[in-house]
């Protein structure tokens, strides 16, 4: 499994949110029961970046908290049956993993949700990279009912990895 992260902000932030970061990856691709090493990016930024990404990849004026770049094409969210029968689009050639995808994550969204929300920003980050990975792999919440099983699977795997909204 290869997690990439990179801080492409001049915010420093603690150690353990790397930790953080690849602990909740590997939590979910274990609880989505991914049965392929996986590779996926993530960039650390601030708010001007993810603004500029947000409003030329969306065309959505503002920043936001998290975006996420799947590789994958999903006709059921989960369902990877049909990546083996096309390894050169969905595998690096190299080292034979599942290229997932990109995540971007504005560092001063954490603090600030955090905040909003009453847990810590270490939490915040945690539930950012876990509703990321279910984005990941073909999940969204445009409709109502999508979005209940979206919430409750990142509360499972957030239950899992001991990311509770109590976490320090």
């Amino acid at each position: 499994m290869s997690i990439f992260i990179t801080n492409d902000s001049d915010i420093e932030y603690p150690e353990s949110y790397d930790d953080i970061i690849r602990d909740v990856i590997e939590g979910s691709i274990q609880y989505l029961m991914c049965p392929y090493p996986i590779e996926v990016s993530v960039m650390l930024t601030d708010n001007n970046e993810i603004h500029e990404i947000n409003h030329s990849e969306r065309g959505i004026d503002k920043p936001t908290d998290v975006l996420s770049f799947p590789m994958l094409d999903f006709v059921k969210p989960g369902d990877l049956s049909y990546v083996e029968k096309y390894p050169q689009d969905y595998f690096n050639p190299e080292t034979h993993e599942l290229l997932l995808g990109d995540i971007v994550i504005s560092l001063e969204k954490v603090k600030s949700q955090a905040e909003e929300y009453g847990h810590s920003d270490k939490r915040e980050l945690a539930f950012l990279v876990a509703h990321s990975c279910l984005h990941l792999f073909g999940y969204d919440h445009m409709e109502e009912e999508e979005r209940i099983e979206m919430e409750r699977m990142q509360n499972e795997i957030l239950n899992m990895k001991g990311y509770t909204r109590d976490y320090e």
